[in-house]
């Protein structure tokens, strides 16, 4: 008489049972290798045995989410923008850096965004039945956003343009300062090491 797989699957349940749990050794190194990298293989070939000439492929994934709740925090609380400290013309040009290319980086999105807004609204039907009523519906919409993304071009020329004109207002308190910060000393060839 042929076993069943159900038959099969409860006999190695017991003889799984009846062997007792042992703790791997304590010295570092495994005698059964890696269990995670070997649970695939193992289980393929379980199935394989039972299905005949059929083996589904298995994948074993195993995420670590320890100390994730943490970093996923601090990743929400990082802005684009650095503070907003002026102290230093370095400061100036880091926060207008960042602003234009965060505002290009936005009006890119959001251009994109308006097409695809386009794009979808356009295949809504008429509720009048009007030839071309969904093209110019979605046109309507599609419009404010692609407003939005040239104010967001709008904010990065702003930014670029704010750094050029305080280079130009504050043009002899940079100098000033340039001139009296010390030069490295460049170094100089020693004859007498020989």
């Amino acid at each position: 008489m042929a076993r069943t797989s159900a038959q099969q699957v409860d006999d190695f349940a017991r003889r799984q049972a009846q062997q007792p749990f042992t703790p791997p050794p304590r010295n570092g190194q495994d005698p059964k290798g890696n269990k995670f990298a070997n649970a695939g293989a193992a289980a393929g070939g379980f199935l394989g045995g039972l299905g005949g000439s059929f083996v589904p492929p298995v994948n074993v994934t195993i995420n670590n989410s320890k100390g994730s709740g943490q970093q996923n925090q601090k990743a929400k609380v990082q802005s684009l923008m650095p503070p907003p400290e002026f102290w230093s013309p370095a400061q100036t040009r880091n926060y207008c850096n960042s602003l234009r290319a965060a505002a290009v980086a936005l009006s890119i999105e959001v251009a994109m965004g308006a097409e695809i807004l386009n794009a979808t609204l356009s295949q809504v039907p008429d509720p009048e039945g009007k030839a071309f009523g969904s093209k110019i519906r979605a046109q309507k919409v599609a419009r404010k956003m692609r407003k939005a993304a040239s104010a967001l071009q709008s904010a990065a020329k702003n930014a670029a343009a704010c750094y050029a004109v305080y280079t130009q207002e504050f043009e002899q308190e940079i100098n000033a300062v340039r001139q009296r910060a010390k030069r490295p000393e460049r170094p100089r060839m020693n004859w007498a090491d020989q």
